[in-house]
């Protein structure tokens, strides 16, 4: 919903309403995970996607018919193969999704502002969304926590305590899904469905070293969305002007740098650390306190001579095979790349497939799912 979240606040802040509809569930090969939101603003256009093309049309009329009547009330529905119209409607791709389409005004979604505000700040925050049964006096109902408070509420102080905390355990781990209780916040029962949608801060990308590598890869880094942090020692090189696509550029010795992000906490389990300096001084120090940190993937560039040479210093410093284990060097797949942009999708290629469980291979030549849940997907 994040990619639709300013288009939806104008309409908010304008007094409008607007149809939205969220991807709350997906099975087998489905085109986008949960999350995944589509906008119809009062004029009719379409802000977002929930399938990536496949029932776009569908799901933009669903969405106009519920903004355009006042009393209208949500809506869950599922798009899959097994139904009778899933291949006229398009989606033939083998996936199934769960869309829920509701009305968003500011009668609706009070809170909206206070989110969007957060948002904008950097702030962690989750909107919690009773999608489910129809018929309960909770069902569309929705509440919005923070880490400091909770705003809205489902009916029942213990269901509302029980959200809170699970919706915070979602959002410190940058996660989006759904939930189920009992009719009174038992976590045991499946009477009704909350949907948790989490606007974590970005994952973030510390590329260190500021070669013409570094520029590519803060790049692309950009691209997928992380928050993108250059580092080097040398001042002369770690300029923002070499780094246009970074968020930030910093002057430091690497591992001094990372040893303040680990203290001040502003390093958790979706962080992606490039490691591209290839010079030993830069890169043992660092690549010992990167492997023992929990980090989502740690990569180090250099020729497998140079890797061999990085291993074995590594040893003398004390790391264990199991630590080693977790070091990707010579960083990326083997596209056969030379260039250093190249090189960059390389590098995004090795990250996308360890964050979903993928393998590198040529689609065409394999079987099974093209999109998955892999061991760090969110």
């Amino acid at each position: 919903m994040r990619d639709v979240l300013d288009d939806l606040f104008r309409v908010w802040e304008s007094g409008g309403v607007a149809g939205v509809a969220t991807v709350v569930r997906t099975w087998q090969s489905a085109p986008r995970r949960p999350g995944a939101s589509m906008l119809v603003a009062p004029g009719g256009e379409a802000v977002g996607s929930v399938s990536g093309g496949c029932v776009e049309g569908a799901v933009y009329e669903l969405a106009t018919d519920v903004a355009a009547d006042p009393g209208a009330r949500p809506v869950l529905q599922r798009y899959g193969v097994t139904d009778d119209d899933a291949y006229a409607i398009g989606l033939t791709c083998g996936g199934i999704i769960e869309v829920f389409v509701e009305q968003v005004s500011r009668e609706t979604f009070p809170q909206l502002g206070e989110v969007v505000a957060a948002v904008r700040a950097g702030r962690p925050v989750a909107v919690a969304t009773c999608i489910a049964p129809a018929d309960s006096p909770r069902f569309g109902h929705r509440m919005v926590i923070e880490e400091g408070g909770v705003a809205g509420t489902f009916g029942s102080a213990r269901l509302d305590d029980a959200v809170a905390d699970d919706a915070r355990g979602l959002l410190a781990a940058g996660r989006t899904g759904t939930l189920h209780y009992g009719p009174d916040g038992e976590r045991r029962g499946d009477a009704l469905a909350v949907f948790v949608n989490s606007y974590a801060p970005p994952a973030r990308m510390i590329v260190f070293g500021a070669i013409d590598f570094a520029a590519a890869v803060a790049r692309i880094g950009s691209f997928m969305g992380y928050h993108v942090t250059v580092c080097d020692a040398r001042a002369v090189f770690a300029t923002p002007k070499r780094f246009p696509f970074a968020d930030e550029v910093v002057v430091e010795w690497p591992h001094r740098y990372l040893e303040g992000e680990v203290t001040a906490q502003r390093v958790d389990g979706r962080t992606v650390l490039c490691v591209l300096t290839h010079d030993p001084k830069f890169d043992v120090p660092l690549l010992v306190l990167a492997l023992r940190l929990p980090v989502a993937y740690v990569g180090a560039m250099g020729s497998r001579r140079t890797h061999e040479d990085r291993l074995a210093r590594l040893r003398e410093d004390g790391l264990t095979e199991t630590e080693l284990g977790r070091l990707r060097s010579p960083i990326g797949l083997d596209l056969g790349a030379r260039t250093p942009e190249e090189t960059a999708v390389s590098i995004a290629a090795e990250i996308v497939a360890l964050r979903w469980g993928g393998t590198g291979a040529v689609l065409s030549e394999v079987d099974g799912p093209i999109h998955r849940a892999g061991p760090l997907g969110r």
